[in-house]
């Protein structure tokens, strides 16, 4: 069954085209994956070159170790891409971040990512560490439910699904399956987004929240600053509104000067970043891998690090 469960790296040369390779330099894949950007670098990179990965779960680990073992200028980490900062300053000349979910993950029964195949209510990336999903829903309380549902899903439904776990934890005992969660779900959506599974929203919000996804893009970002050499490229793929937002935002706001309004007559805090970009994938991307459709690539360029 393995072998089915293929990854289609989304927006493959737009994001290496965009990291603008030196082939002596050092590049970073932040979030290695199944390793389709990679590979790509790897093969731009001369043998002087060097490119350092990081990965939560262990299934991609193990791909990248085997990689490693091929190739000596490929490193690998197993560690999320908070750990950016550790790579030391101006150390790098380009930084990916993609920020997808991995075929692999979504269509792993076992990985307890997905609504549409049955499976252990996990949805953890790191399985080696740290609360499933099914042991927080254990004790986690109606208003938090809401709250993390509502947050991380922007699911309008939030406070009636949040009483129906609870409903369903007193009635029959705490929820262990994805198939189960799907259904205590549905049965609290009283209308359906066209093409949309009912559960689609919750079960983003719950892996977004057990993984703390958002908290660790805003810290990764903001080591990247430091992890960049003047002119080295920063490239974010995103896949949901709450992500792209803090990517943007994040580009935005280190893309001027500021003022500080309190001291006006101080000099301006540099802008760090120039010239952000988006890039969407193209028609055919999105015909050939219906899953690269809600993809949004933004990148920027690090200004020089004033003296």
């Amino acid at each position: 069954m393995q072998d089915a469960w293929v990854h289609h790296t989304v927006l493959l040369n737009e994001a290496v085209d965009a990291l603008a390779i030196r082939p002596e330099g050092h590049y970073v894949d932040a979030t290695f994956g199944r390793g389709g950007h990679s590979r790509l670098i790897l093969q731009r990179l001369s043998a002087q070159g060097r490119l350092t990965a990081f990965d939560k779960d262990p299934q991609a680990v193990a791909a990248a170790t085997a990689l490693a073992a091929q190739d000596a200028r490929f490193t690998i980490r197993h560690e999320g891409f908070c750990h950016l900062g550790e790579l030391g300053p101006e150390s790098a000349d380009g930084i990916l971040m993609d920020l997808g979910v991995s075929s692999p993950q979504i269509d792993d029964p076992a990985r307890g990512f997905s609504f549409r195949n049955d499976g252990p209510l996990d949805m953890r990336m790191d399985t080696t560490r740290g609360q499933s999903v099914a042991q927080w829903l254990e004790t986690a309380d109606i208003s938090t439910l809401s709250e993390v549902i509502r947050e991380y899903g922007e699911e309008r439904f939030a406070q009636p699904i949040a009483k129906a776990i609870d409903r369903r934890r007193q009635e029959r005992g705490p929820i262990r399956t994805t198939g189960e969660l799907a259904e205590v779900v549905a049965g609290a959506v009283k209308t359906r987004e066209p093409g949309k599974d009912p559960a689609t929203r919750t079960f983003q919000a719950l892996r977004i929240f057990i993984n703390a996804e958002l908290e660790e893009l805003q810290q990764a970002l903001e080591a990247s600053l430091g992890v960049l050499r003047p002119g080295g490229r920063l490239v974010v793929i995103s896949f949901h509104s709450l992500e792209d937002r803090i990517v943007k935002q994040f580009m935005a706001g280190h893309s001027r000067e500021v003022y500080d309004r309190r001291a006006p007559f101080a000099a301006p805090t540099p802008m760090k970043l120039r010239s952000p970009k988006r890039v969407m994938p193209s028609d055919a991307e999105v015909q050939a891998n219906p899953r690269s459709r809600s993809a949004v690539m933004r990148w920027a360029e690090r200004t020089e690090v004033p003296a």
